[in-house]
């Protein structure tokens, strides 16, 4: 009984001491936690204390009371997009006007004086040679040597002009007095025909002069010839760096207004002759082939010998658009294909044919012209029966081009092959060198322009896609070869240096860090480097019938012979007939200009309007990214409008939604509609996402290829803020006396510099703000019009053209002093309205804070906050800003420099979405910091954003955004301040190192913490599991974005596939150079060594001598690896070749969800299960987590990552794109045949022995002659 007792007792003791510690230990957990209600608590405080700052700091109340007078306007967006689209067709016939009177100008001129003879000592501007006249020439390179040559011919120099910087002309200097002549490296300037055109256009200078003068928004104005030259307007310094690789006729704009669109099938013997010199000059005749071609053409590339293969497999069977990134893939191709074999040319041949007529068939492709470029060194027969069976019996609807290479061709070879080109329409080449590539290349877009020269009515009009200000698609990759060659030669020096410290792990890893934060740049920083364009130009025809002839006549496989075929008359007519381009006439017309027409101000915050072409390409887009790293992407003008047009949808990247292509079909059909759809879209450099509802409104611009798009948002867009009528800025002016708009805009304001409020064609201005002062002080002056829209010329009376014999100085000189008459100016009246309504009804914003409140309350919140900066920016483009206090001197850009675009800013833009969450609350950010541009905390600001809206009760519209800046210190500093205090008095605070806490935004970022290292980080990256968390439980949604204009980096091959026949001597040659090379880097070797030794300090000779020494005297050095890894350091000093690559990037962005939100957040803490507490900082976008620290971050989660990785396709970018066409709609104009056509004898670089008797003889004597 008494064991039982005692048991009892002993348990019941046990118990007690047990129940005592878990009390005691509840109680510790107790202490040491946070609780929910007092982390509400300091959301609540932080929240309402910034709320009250900014309302005081900005004076909302008083912002909001300024547009109490504005009227509410509906946001009709068929009229918006209507009126838009009328506008900038106004603007194209402008243009469309003077390209065709210069054409008309050039036709007449050359007709009338293409064969006068040109003077020996004719000089003319030579844009590549000429000097301004006012430079100090003291300091040109020295001049070459005279040649001594009895033969020499001395031609006369280029005139030389004095040029002015013009900012019409992008800052150029150029002479507006005259053209200059840009000749490309591989055309002679004083070859006959050329000399002969330069002579003649010179007239053309009057018909420049003229269009500039009655539209001076024109930009350059272009005459691109046949033979190669371009005389363009202004006359300009050509400078090309570090080459000069422009040739007009490779140019979009010549390309497709020289012929209809065409598909083309390029077929290249690859038979065992084809190697060497053949080879080469046979892969520069494709590559030239495509240079020719434009988005309109479709283009095939086999290789043929005993088999018929597509030159990129994934091609096969198709032909395919000659896009950018298309004709890149087959250019890298060229490089793969080995010659070995017989060449079968009748399965080439016929494939070629039956791949056309499955295209014509079925109205593929181009659908207009076909034509078979056919590239060998030699045919056994001319193949008559194919051409026979499937072009002669369809009216011959395929041109062949042959092209025939090599020094030594036979008779027989020259016969066959000439023939297949003359009996179908095409033209035929002899090429022995590659200098003379690209000059007979071009051979073949003359022949296919003789239809429209023949029918001469017609002058097709061409618009070109977009387009970048460069020589050449083809400096972008030189660019990158140039950089990557000077990372390399850095490299190398670097490892000279010191070897040890390069081949550390520690620089390795450095320099492996710097290389991806390159390969992984987004921003566009280096865009104002290029000006993109679009071009508009037309066809020169030469309107004469006939012409002398000279070929080219193969005597036997030695000599070459020169026949000129004079044209005789027959029954009256002209037997030589002959069809010529001139050339090609146009005019550039910078993107700019169309943008400012597209009246941004009535589309509103967060609207915009782009342009699609025919073929669903980008042509304007807010969203169009053409520059990577100050380098043009590889396939910037191909940017399709679904791969801009983000929708909301779950689809995985290029599996676009069948609502999607059908809205993209309607656009490109220039049909006009509307539509709403649910899109995403991101800002600040692709790290913030937005969702939402927009409406799609579109309508084409007629006699273009282009179709207008307007996109509104939902909401807020549907309605837009306009002054009251009797607010105008003429009669305001004139009834008040003594009162004028320039005394509403004092200090520290700016204005939108992209928006056309007013521009002045003959005054130059430093500023926008300088010019709009010009203008409100013209404005208030009596006799003030507001000038109407301008049209081209042929619609005004009185408007003749010049003649053209005023081409001559005397003429200039006249007509320079009596200019005709045209607008000075042209202003935008409604954005000039909204601009001086708010300017005059917020120039109370200038006044110091100081004035608004009491000197104790300001004198507070600027010894709390200490520099702050409030701003204010309206929805006209207006941004004024106050600084408190007001510096004086500040080195730092003031914040309306820094950010003068208003409602494009991403501040705006945010603020107003914000509004539609809680019209109360302000937008806080913090500028980034990522691995490529980490920020530097300690000089950061925080700025905030809040939209005020005006309504007159059931509508409402933003009006502007007002905020503030101050430094970020200060709001940690806050932040601490409430985050370290509790109602109790023992408590747990956020300063307990047991206790992490963060606000962090609406995408993710971090924009305080106790680690002041964390701001401007993205949170999931300093606590994925935390973030992973709030993903699970919808706090946050996460947003799939895949950037579709993304770069990649291929690895290069630098060798060489090419095979090579060596004889005996050359490899008796390498051996001798490899025994020289060897000896001389064992010389320098043992010379550079002993330099080093001598001149390095004795702990670096150390290093170099480490094989000697186990062990080193300074213990801080570490031991180097052993010498048989010797061979991988000296890998690590090269880097990986690279080429950039159009690809897809996908990434996935963060996005606060607010449905719900409460009841999402509103949960305890459960130990590591959920270690933290969340909740919205009140009136404002950010959110206050805390974290247990105690809870280590898990690993293994897997959270979607921010950053932007590539995806991953079976197939290459290219062939996935081509396997899943998209729709497009061909061009309008096409005109292929003409029934005269056959009555033009020219085909080819040579002709046939057989047909003349009397040629064979003629050509006999004159080998004869040789040997005498």
């Amino acid at each position: 009984m008494c064991n039982r007792v005692g048991i009892v007792l002993s348990l019941l003791l046990f118990l007690s001491l047990e129940s005592r510690d878990c009390s005691a230990s509840s109680q510790y957990d107790a202490v040491n936690k946070i609780s929910l209600n007092t982390v509400q608590g300091w959301a609540v405080k932080l929240g309402t204390e910034l709320y009250h700052f900014g309302e005081f700091i900005t004076r909302k109340k008083e912002v909001q009371d300024s547009f109490k007078s504005a009227q509410i306007e509906s946001r009709d967006g068929e009229k918006l997009v209507q009126s838009m689209a009328d506008d900038i067709r106004g603007m194209m016939e402008l243009k469309i006007s003077a390209v065709k009177r210069i054409v008309e100008a050039a036709e007449n001129m050359a007709f009338d004086k293409q064969n006068e003879p040109v003077p020996e000592d004719y000089q003319f501007y030579n844009s590549k040679e000429m000097e301004d006249l006012y430079e100090d020439l003291s300091m040109t390179t020295t001049p070459e040597p005279e040649f001594n040559m009895e033969n020499w011919i001395i031609r006369p120099p280029s005139k030389n002009a004095h040029l002015l910087q013009n900012p019409h002309f992008s800052n150029i200097p150029v002479n507006i007095n005259f053209s200059s002549v840009h000749v490309p490296t591989n055309v002679y300037a004083w070859a006959t025909e050329v000399i002969k055109g330069i002579h003649w256009s010179e007239g053309l200078d009057t018909h420049f002069m003229n269009n500039y003068q009655s539209d001076p928004t024109l930009s350059w104005q272009y005459f691109g010839s046949s033979t190669g030259f371009m005389r363009h307007y202004p006359a300009m310094k050509w400078r090309a760096d570090p080459v000069d690789i422009y040739d007009c006729r490779t140019r979009a704009w010549y390309m497709e207004a020289a012929a209809s669109p065409k598909d083309v099938v390029i077929l290249v013997d690859r038979s065992g002759s084809m190697t060497g010199q053949r080879r080469d000059i046979a892969k520069h005749v494709v590559t030239n082939i495509l240079d020719t071609l434009g988005n309109n053409d479709f283009v095939s590339v086999m290789t043929f010998a005993d088999t018929v293969e597509e030159i990129v497999p994934c091609f096969e069977d198709s032909l395919v658009q000659a896009t950018l990134a298309n004709l890149r893939e087959l250019k890298l191709a060229l490089d793969n294909f080995e010659t070995n074999e017989i060449a079968n040319f009748s399965a080439a041949l016929t494939r070629a044919f039956e791949l056309l007529e499955i295209y014509r068939n079925n109205s593929g492709g181009a659908n207009c012209n076909q034509a078979i470029m056919l590239v060998t060194d030699g045919v056994p027969y001319n193949y008559k029966e194919l051409y026979e069976r499937y072009n002669w019996k369809y009216d011959t609807p395929v041109r062949v081009f042959t092209y025939l290479i090599g020094r030594e061709v036979k008779v027989a070879d020259v016969r066959e092959v000439k023939w297949m080109a003359c009996a179908n329409r095409g033209y035929y080449v002899h090429l022995s060198t590659l200098a003379e590539v690209r000059e007979r290349v071009l051979e073949h877009v003359n022949v296919l322009a003789r239809p429209l020269v023949l029918q001469r009515e017609k002058h097709p009009v061409v618009w070109t896609p977009v387009y970048a200000n460069v020589t050449d698609p083809k400096v972008a990759d030189y660019l990158w070869e140039q950089r990557e060659r000077a990372e390399q030669k850095e490299r190398f020096m670097s490892q000279r240096r010191d070897k040890v410290l390069f081949n550390s792990e520690k620089e390795q890893n450095r320099r492996w860090k710097i290389t991806q934060m390159k390969q992984g740049q987004y921003s566009e920083l280096g865009n104002s480097r290029y000006q993109l364009m679009t071009s508009v130009s037309m066809p020169v025809y030469d309107l004469r019938h006939n012409e002398n002839i000279t070929e080219n006549v193969l005597i036997n496989e030695a000599y070459w012979v020169s026949v000129t075929k004079e044209s005789v008359e027959e029954n009256g007519q002209r037997e030589m007939r002959i069809a010529r381009l001139l050339g090609v006439a146009g005019t550039d017309v910078p993107l700019s200009e169309i943008q400012a027409l597209m009246t941004p101000y009535k589309v509103g915050v967060n609207g915009y309007a782009f342009m699609v072409t025919n073929n669903g390409y980008i042509l304007i887009h807010p969203d169009l990214r053409p520059v990577f790293q100050q380098i043009l992407k590889p396939s910037y003008n191909s940017v399709d409008m679904i791969e801009v047009e983000l929708f909301d949808d779950d689809r995985s990247p290029r599996n676009f939604s069948k609502e999607l292509t059908a809205l993209r079909k309607e656009i490109i059909d220039q049909k006009t509609g509307n539509k709403a759809m649910n899109v995403k879209y991101h800002m600040d450099d692709m790290k913030r996402v937005g969702r939402g509802k927009k409406h799609y409104y579109w309508t084409g611009i007629s006699d273009s290829p282009f179709t207008l798009v307007v996109t509104i948002p939902e909401n807020y867009g549907r309605h837009r803020i306009t002054p009251p009528p009797t607010d105008d800025i003429h009669r305001l002016s004139l009834t008040s006396k003594n009162i004028s708009a320039l005394q509403y805009l004092s200090d520290n304001w700016s204005v939108h510099p992209d928006w056309l409020y007013c521009r002045h064609y003959e005054r130059t201005f430093s500023t926008p703000e300088e010019e709009l002062l010009y203008f409100l002080e013209r404005v208030a002056k009596p006799g003030w019009r507001w000038p109407a829209k301008p049209r081209p010329p042929e619609h005004h009376k009185n408007k003749g053209h010049e003649r053209h014999n005023e081409g001559t100085l005397e003429a200039r000189e006249r007509k320079s002093s009596n200019p005709p008459p045209r607008n000075e100016y042209y202003c935008d009246h409604g954005l000039m309205q909204a601009l001086v309504y708010d300017a005059r009804n917020t120039a109370w914003f200038n006044k110091s804070i100081s004035e608004s409140a009491s000197d104790e309350k300001a004198a507070e919140f600027i010894q709390r906050f200490g520099y702050i900066v409030a701003f204010l920016a309206t929805h006209s483009g207006l941004t004024r800003w106050q600084m408190h206090p007001p510096k004086e001197h500040n080195d730092k850009p003031q914040f309306g420099k820094q950010w003068p675009r208003a409602i494009d800013e991403v501040w705006y833009r945010r603020a107003v979405e914000q509004h539609g969450v809680d019209p109360l609350s302000y937008v806080y950010s913090v500028d980034m910091s990522t691995d490529r541009s980490p920020l530097n905390v300690s000089a950061a600001v925080v700025t905030a954003a809040h939209a005020v809206f005006h309504g007159d009760g059931h509508r409402k519209a933003p009006a502007a955004v007002v905020g503030f800046q101050f430094k970020h210190e200060r709001l940690s500093e806050w932040f601490e301040n409430i985050t370290s205090s509790c109602e109790h008095n023992k408590c747990v605070t956020c300063m307990n190192n047991n206790w992490e806490c963060y606000l962090v935004d609406n995408n993710g970022w971090v924009i305080v913490s106790k680690e002041t290292k964390h701001t401007g980080q993205f949170f999931g990256k300093i606590r994925p599991d935390i973030m992973m968390k709030l993903v699970e439980d919808e706090v946050f949604k996460t947003v799939h974005i895949v950037d579709y204009q993304a770069v990649c980096f291929r690895e290069k091959k630098t060798t060489n596939p090419a095979t090579m026949l060596l004889t005996p001597l050359e490899n008796l040659r390498l051996i001798m150079v490899w025994i020289l090379s060897t000896t001389m880097w064992f010389y320098n070797s043992i010379t550079v060594g002993l330099s080093q030794a001598s001149s390095y300090p004795f702990d670096y000779v150390a290093y170099q001598n480490y094989e000697n020494d186990d062990e080193t005297d300074d213990p801080n050095v570490s031991k180097p690896p052993p010498r048989i890894l010797e061979r991988d350091f000296e890998k690590l000093v090269l880097i990986n070749r690279t080429r950039p690559t159009p690809c897809d990037r996908e990434m996935y962005l963060y996005q606060l969800d607010y449905k719900n939100l409460d009841e999402k957040l509103n949960k305890p803490a459960k130990e590591c299960e959920r270690p933290f507490y969340a909740q919205v900082v009140n009136y404002t976008n950010m959110l206050l987590v805390v974290v247990d620290a105690l809870c280590s971050v898990k690993e293994g989660v897997m959270l979607p990552s921010i950053d932007a990785t590539e995806v991953q396709y079976n197939e290459s970018l290219p062939c996935l794109k081509h396997m899943h066409p998209l729709y497009r709609k061909q061009p309008t104009s096409c005109i292929r045949n003409h029934t005269e056509e056959s009555n033009v004898q020219m085909c080819g670089r040579g002709c046939l022995i057989q047909q003349s008797i009397i040629l064979i003889i003629s050509c006999l004597i004159l080998v004869l002659n040789l040997f005498t």
